[in-house]
């Protein structure tokens, strides 16, 4: 493992946002979703291609509070630009399991 400082670690914006909207995304290459993030005033709305459709419908998904790194470069993936990358762990069965606060708190706050 490659062990980084804490400044490099200040450098990465995790950020708590709101799913707002999620549709299936029948051009990505493995099953994916399009989220519509919104982060807060300072940051506003993002979108993001989410591979999470193992564990989690369309409809469980809407006013979900999520963590997502929002200071990458946005990255093209298909016809689709994603903006920030929405944060989760591996299962045992290589599904993703989404990190999110334990309670709500406001769009935008940094996890620290």
């Amino acid at each position: 493992m490659d062990k980084i400082n804490w400044q490099d670690f200040e450098r990465v914006e995790l950020r708590a946002g709101t799913i707002i909207n999620a549709e299936n995304f029948p051009e990505a290459k493995k099953p994916a979703y399009k989220l519509t993030i919104d982060f807060g005033e300072n940051i506003g709305i993002k979108k993001s291609s989410a591979q999470i459709t193992d564990l989690y419908a369309i409809n469980e998904l809407i006013d979900k509070q999520i963590i997502a790194v929002v200071n990458f470069p946005a990255k093209q993936i298909g016809n689709f630009l994603s903006e920030c990358l929405v944060c989760g762990f591996y299962n045992e069965n290589n599904s993703v399991v989404l990190a999110v606060p334990e309670k709500k708190i406001e769009n935008g706050s940094k996890l620290g």
